[in-house]
């Protein structure tokens, strides 16, 4: 039988048969579906297509667009992934691995400290750093030139009023007053005005898309609004409906100002009313109270209807301010509220001009994507500019502008995804004396060491004290009152803010960790503390998750403690943020424990001390 069925296999089975298994001879049939697994074909196994990029891997290259990469448009062809062959691995004169990013066995379990040797260089601890790319040289030169051709606001395109704005309102009482490096490339680009290297405008349909990604506290958030205030304005100029309600407004005001006027003593709306032209998404009600405060003092001078809407006004406030007769010219709202709002009444997006989506890797991510593109949806026939900004690209948000937006406009800093290099990061071995792996007493440790120095002493205006706030930011949203309880245990007026607390709750917290304000003396009686312990009177802590590390302004914050390890680099990012912006300096402390990742740590404190990028 085994000679018969040796004589009826074709040549190239008998090439093959060496390497298939015995039962194999006997059922020919098999040996196509066994030669396509051998070869690297799509029977076997490990030849599926990959799943979809997870949301926390940031992108190749932030500096370009997908469609740049790979051509343009939805149907753009995508690089293929090489498959090696049966021959792959000969005549290779250097080892693959350290190229693509895989390790040997051995080596891989190294890396993990499984065997407690030392990490192979070669490689990145955490997965999604090596999916994390600096921007080349070539593109850090060309945006410092750019930069360097900005020194002043004066030089920029801008209307009187909004310069005015600018020095009198937003920027009051500062000495220096130059743009950031987000706002020097991001102003000029959005409102068409070309310094230094030539910008590409691109429109789609009459439509102009831009990405705006920069490092944390860089100042993104007047980047966008000056030129949508400015545009708003001279679209205000131009338009014949708004002129015309004016001539009426003034002719009407003069005629009630008559002694024998019997006529109406009301208004007709404003052709804004109940439809504003500028909408800004941003994705909780801290963030609405921030960037409507910048929007505010912008419109002080600048003469724009702004409203925030968020879940710390009352709807009937809301109600009220989107239909008042006078109009509505800038909307800053959570893309939830506003989602329910327009679902009740679509017209109120029928006149959106200009779109902006603030953190958008949050915005655009599972939880927010349906409300925030149902938003976009519906404001894209009126739309003329669309402005995305966030300070981390991931990948899913890079695929989704790749197919949704292919032609957008990156304008991007050259410290893209790198942490300030004003920022220390310091590290704690809690597995050593006197810790002993116990966690809450190295965070409690390191809080009262940061506290210390100033306690009982008094600032710089007599019956004050300067105040130290610190942020603790933990994994899990069960750890926060834990650690948070113990803390106060320990003297330590610390709050813990988790998605459980409510929005108002969540706001009267941060107030105190975006304010610079200092404290009063007295304040001592009202700081927590055990009876018989000591206590930090001039220090303030605030336990969370990641809620408050994306786009709070805490300018006042200058110490930040990681109780756990971020589990990805966008993480690392966003929560050693909250500390040194603006220029400032700031501390960073990791708590290491038994089972956390202490490669990760060197790389990430060895790439923030090289000032380059978590990559």
């Amino acid at each position: 039988m085994q000679s018969i069925a040796s004589a009826r296999i074709c040549p190239l089975c008998m090439f093959t048969s060496v390497t298939r298994p015995a039962q194999a001879l006997g059922r020919p049939w098999l040996a196509p579906r066994y030669y396509g697994a051998v070869s690297g074909g799509g029977g076997g196994r490990n030849n599926r297509r990959s799943s979809s990029p997870s949301r926390m891997v940031l992108s190749n290259d932030p500096s370009r667009s997908p469609s740049s990469r790979y051509g343009r448009g939805r149907d753009a062809e995508k690089p293929r992934r090489k498959v090696d062959g049966p021959w792959a691995a000969m005549n290779q004169t250097s080892f693959r691995g350290s190229r693509e990013g895989a390790l040997p066995s051995s080596a891989s379990r190294s890396a993990h400290g499984g065997d407690g040797k030392k990490p192979d260089r070669r490689t990145k601890a955490m997965k999604m750093q090596s999916s994390l790319s600096s921007i080349s040289y070539g593109h850090r030169m060309r945006m410092k030139e750019d930069i360097s051709g900005v020194e002043s606001f004066d030089q920029l395109d801008l209307l009187p009023s909004v310069k005015t704005a600018i020095h009198d309102e937003v920027l009051k009482g500062m000495v220096d007053i130059k743009p950031t490096p987000v706002q020097r490339l991001a102003i000029p680009a959005l409102i068409g005005q070309s310094i230094g290297r030539s910008k590409r405008r691109n429109k789609t349909g009459g439509r102009e898309e831009f990405l705006l990604a920069a490092e944390t506290g860089s100042g993104k958030t007047l980047a966008y609004l000056v030129p949508v205030v400015n545009a708003l304005k001279e679209a205000e100029l131009a338009d014949p409906a708004i002129q015309k309600y004016r001539a009426y407004f003034d002719k009407q005001r003069a005629a009630m100002q008559e002694p024998d006027y019997t006529g109406p003593r009301d208004f007709d709306p404003h052709p804004t009313a109940a439809r504003p032209r500028v909408i800004v998404l941003v994705p909780s009600a801290e963030l609405v109270d921030q960037v409507g405060a910048v929007a505010k003092k912008l419109s002080h001078s600048v003469k724009f209807k702004t409203d925030l809407f968020s879940a710390n006004v009352a709807a009937r406030i809301i109600q009220r301010n989107m239909y008042a007769p006078g109009g509505i010219d800038l909307i800053v709202s959570t893309p939830h509220l506003l989602s329910s709002m327009a679902d009740s009444d679509p017209n109120i997006l029928s006149r959106v001009s200009h779109l902006v989506i603030d953190e958008a890797d949050s915005l655009l991510d599972r939880s927010f994507s349906p409300v925030t593109t149902a938003i976009l949806d519906r404001a894209l026939p009126s739309m003329k500019q669309l402005i995305l900004c966030s300070a981390t690209i991931p990948k899913r948000l890079d695929n989704y502008m790749a197919t949704q937006f292919p032609d957008i406009v990156r304008i991007t800093t050259p410290n893209l995804h790198a942490i300030p290099r004003r920022v220390q990061l310091g590290v704690v071995d809690v597995t050593k004396d006197p810790y002993r792996n116990n966690k809450n007493l190295a965070c409690a440790d390191a809080i009262w060491s940061i506290g210390k120095d100033a306690a009982q002493h008094e600032g710089s205006v007599a019956g004050e004290i300067d105040v130290k706030r610190i942020m603790v930011f933990v994994n899990e949203r069960e750890k926060t009152q834990e650690v948070a309880d113990f803390l106060v245990s320990k003297g330590i007026d610390a709050v813990a803010l988790h998605r459980d607390t409510s929005e108002h709750r969540q706001s009267e917290m941060l107030d105190s960790f975006t304010t610079k304000d200092p404290l009063k003396t007295n304040a001592k009686l009202q700081t927590p503390a055990v009876s018989g312990r000591r206590s930090l009177p001039n220090t303030k802590v605030m336990v969370a998750t990641d809620l408050a590390s994306r786009g709070i302004d805490t300018l006042a914050v200058r110490h930040v403690i990681l109780y756990d390890v971020p589990h990805t680099t966008i993480d690392f990012i966003h929560r050693l943020g909250r500390a040194g912006r603006m220029g400032r300096r700031g501390r960073g402390v990791v708590l290491v424990g038994k089972d956390d990742r202490r490669d990760i740590v060197a790389e990430v404190r060895e790439s923030m001390y090289m000032g380059q990028a978590l990559i």
